[in-house]
């Protein structure tokens, strides 16, 4: 499977607390809940069909926690998400937590790399990685992340957990696709280059 990075920035790189202004206030963060007053029909088509490729998902523990309170809750058939994360298996890397109550979750312990080097070997389309900043900084600097999928909102933050922050693993990118929305969000699809 194609390991898959999905996630939102603001400008400076910070991709912490999009969602809401409670989801993650560590080290103070006090900007949460950043992406709402750009989200529109066209930003929801681009995350939509991201999860049209996933075959498995791959969890930080706090992103985890995070989408299962909401998304567990949502039963619509027709919501391509809610259909993709409640019934695909997912996969959380985790020194905390033994178990999840969320239906088709696994639990990582030992050595997160070599386990997701494992995951890759299956077959499939894609193992997605959505939010989990600090999994998503050991994925990278391992060099296991095919694929990036990048949405920009035209915000500065200021502070908070950037995707990629000094003494990240040095790399190169292709630019495999990008387009502007109506309402200004950059969404990019970025491959690592490795020759």
């Amino acid at each position: 499977m194609q390991l898959t990075v999905h996630t939102f920035l603001s400008l400076d790189g910070v991709m912490q607390a999009p969602g809401a202004p409670d989801e993650d206030r560590s080290n103070g963060f006090d900007q949460g809940g950043w992406v709402g007053p750009y989200a529109d029909a066209e930003f929801g088509a681009i995350v939509s069909g991201w999860f049209t490729h996933a075959d498995e998902f791959l969890l930080g523990r706090s992103t985890h926690d995070d989408m299962q309170s909401y998304w567990s809750t949502v039963t619509d058939p027709d919501d391509a998400i809610a259909a993709a994360l409640n019934g695909l298996p997912k996969h959380v890397p985790s020194s905390t937590i033994t178990s999840s109550t969320w239906a088709n979750t696994s639990i990582i312990t030992g050595d997160v790399v070599a386990a997701v080097r494992e995951l890759k070997a299956r077959s499939g389309r894609e193992l997605q990685v959505h939010g989990s900043w600090q999994l998503v900084r050991t994925l990278h600097d391992a060099g296991l992340v095919d694929t990036y999928r990048l949405v920009t909102f035209p915000v500065v933050l200021g502070a908070g957990k950037r995707l990629f922050a000094e003494g990240a693993a040095p790399v190169g990118f292709r630019v495999v696709d990008t387009a502007v929305t109506s309402g200004g969000l950059i969404h990019q699809v970025l491959e690592p280059r490795r020759d």
